[in-house]
């Protein structure tokens, strides 16, 4: 039985590939207060145990898989590369190249002294700064030094058993770090700086949650009353009654007949008014004598929630106190701001800057929504069609024009075919961004080609290399893992320090910027429950766009510099 089930795996290796995707993703899953293998550390495992079997994988399936893998990184931190590039993001950008540096110094640093090979070098730098796609870029590097095959074969077999043994601190080493010992090595109350900082610019904190019975908008009916405080008053002019609060009078039903409401309304006594708003706001009404009713048919309004992409050059560095006086933002509210390549939520202040890129939940009614998207951007409502037209020839033109090669003298410069899809991705994706009328990728789509293209990608790389792991493993042994925790923590280190005093970022967001730059969204999801906010994300985005892009190229640099 065991006999023909490994025969059948090196009969048909699609086989093995999927059974690594399995094993990786649900052992992966597992996690323990927020920390896991996660499910690229997980498949490496799986394929390179399933790879003792002495499995062949054709070789065109893992570069396919990788370009594809490249261009959605590119597709979904596009937006918000060019805008930290170009714009008020500068200093974070700036901020995340040089912890780049940092992050690929060390490892250099400590691969030369410890003698390492370029293989294991890479290795150690992919799994120390948990960059998994840099292994790709370092693969096409070291394949064109020229070495013999043999010594190929070798090289590229090191590389992800050094990735394997120092990946794991690397992904919880840097949440240790940056949310434990961080705030103690800056002297910090990262909770107490939080809560400053929403001070400082308006913010309050929210009770209720996802998944509970409150509600924070509603949609309630008030009869108006004979001698009322309303009576005679416009719809704008009863609204702005309640100083420092949002509230629409949406609807009235005035003699059995049902109205839209608008701005100049005119309310009467005997109307009863459909007010939408927060839902203390509406309590507080009825406690201070108005008379709520239920009336079905004048609450019996289309209402959604629906996500808007921003691409209004107007709205672009708005703050939230300013759009919410435009006209369009009548009966309109915003639930929640998502930014970036990981969906970072940002905090809703009145001080929070809008910027095109961004996606805004609205919910209101659907006549409403719809003036605001328009105005807004574009609407991005649940679809499962993907413009896969565009995925082709994005990934083309970008793969054709990283494969072309200018020599310096005898040095061969060229991105290669990694390294163009993935600008590609941040051309296009910003495109998309901008003009939302081509290059339809859903987040689903985009979600498969990153996370299944490269899972498939570190599966065939430890299919292929698993014999050889064993014997790496002896030969590297416990003080690789030495090594993968110091070019873990010294970038982190110097990363903090140098946003404090050079960059002076504000304590709130600075260990959200770390955690940007270095791309570990573990530590993020730490350093927010540590200071019980999600004020640390908005350091987070800008630079793990940057850091994103220049971790992965590091890749093949640090091949470079070791050859």
């Amino acid at each position: 039985m065991v006999d023909w089930f490994a025969n059948t795996l090196r009969s048909y290796p699609e086989i093995a590939i999927f059974l690594s995707l399995a094993l990786g993703y649900y052992f992966g899953s597992f996690t323990y207060k927020g920390l896991g293998l996660g499910a690229v550390t997980a498949t490496l495992i799986a394929a390179v145990i399933i790879g003792q079997l002495g499995i062949t994988i054709s070789p065109p399936l893992k570069a396919t898989v990788f370009l594809m893998f490249l261009f959605a990184v590119g597709y979904g931190v596009g937006p918000q590369f060019v805008r930290g590039i170009a714009k008020d993001g500068v200093p974070q950008a700036l901020f995340a190249a040089v912890v780049c540096v940092f992050c690929l110094a060390v490892p250099f640093l400590a691969a030369k002294i410890a003698g390492y090979d370029v293989g294991s070098a890479a290795g150690l730098y992919a799994g120390s700064q948990t960059i998994s796609a840099s292994m790709g870029l370092a693969t096409d590097a070291i394949n064109r030094i020229g070495l013999p095959p043999d010594e190929t074969k070798r090289l590229l077999d090191a590389m992800p058993v050094a990735y394997a043994v120092t990946y794991i601190f690397g992904t919880v080493g840097s949440a240790i770090v940056l949310a434990l010992l961080g705030p103690a090595l800056l002297g910090i109350d990262l909770e107490a700086e939080c809560k400053r900082y929403e001070e400082e610019h308006g913010g309050k904190k929210e009770a209720g949650g996802a998944g509970t019975a409150w509600h924070h908008y509603e949609l309630r009916a008030y009869r108006v009353r004979e001698g009322g405080m309303a009576v005679g008053l416009t719809a704008r002019e009863a609204e702005s009654r309640i100083v420092g609060e949002r509230v629409f009078v949406e609807r009235i039903q005035r003699d059995g007949r049902i109205m839209d409401a608008t701005a100049d309304t005119v309310i009467q006594a005997g109307d009863i008014l459909a007010v939408a708003g927060r839902r203390e706001v509406l309590v507080a009404l009825v406690g201070k004598g108005a008379e709520e009713v239920e009336d079905r048919d004048l609450l019996a309004v289309p209402v959604e929630g629906v996500d808007v992409l921003v691409t209004n050059k107007k709205l672009d560095g708005k703050t939230l106190a300013e759009l919410a006086v435009e006209p369009v933002a009548r009966g309109v509210f915003l639930r929640k701001i998502v930014r970036g390549a990981t969906a970072t939520e940002i905090p809703i202040l009145p001080n929070t800057k809008v910027h095109r890129g961004d996606i805004l939940t609205i919910v209101g009614r659907t006549q409403d929504t719809s003036a605001a998207a328009k105005y807004i951007g574009v609407a991005d409502r649940p679809s499962d069609i993907a413009d896969v037209a565009f995925i082709g020839a994005a990934i083309a033109i970008g793969a054709l024009v990283g494969a072309f090669v200018y020599k310096v003298g005898d040095i061969p410069l060229t991105l290669s075919t990694s390294g163009g899809a993935l600008i590609s991705g941040l051309v296009f994706g910003w495109l998309r961004s901008v003009h939302p009328t081509f290059g339809r990728i859903p987040s689903s789509t985009v979600w498969f080609m990153n996370s299944v293209g490269l899972n498939i990608f570190i599966a065939v790389v430890g299919i292929s290399s698993g014999p050889g792991f064993v014997a790496g493993l002896q030969q590297l042994g416990f003080s690789l893992f030495l090594w993968g925790i110091v070019a873990t923590t010294v970038p982190l280190v110097l990363a903090m320090y140098v946003g404090k005093y050079v960059f002076r970022f504000h304590p709130a967001i600075l260990l959200g910027c770390c955690s940007g730059a270095r791309t570990t969204t573990a530590s993020l999801g730490m350093i927010n429950d540590r200071a019980k906010s999600q004020i640390p994300g908005l350091g987070y985005t800008v630079t793990y766009a940057v850091g994103n892009t220049l971790l992965t190229v590091w890749g093949m640099v640090l091949v470079l510099l070791m050859t």
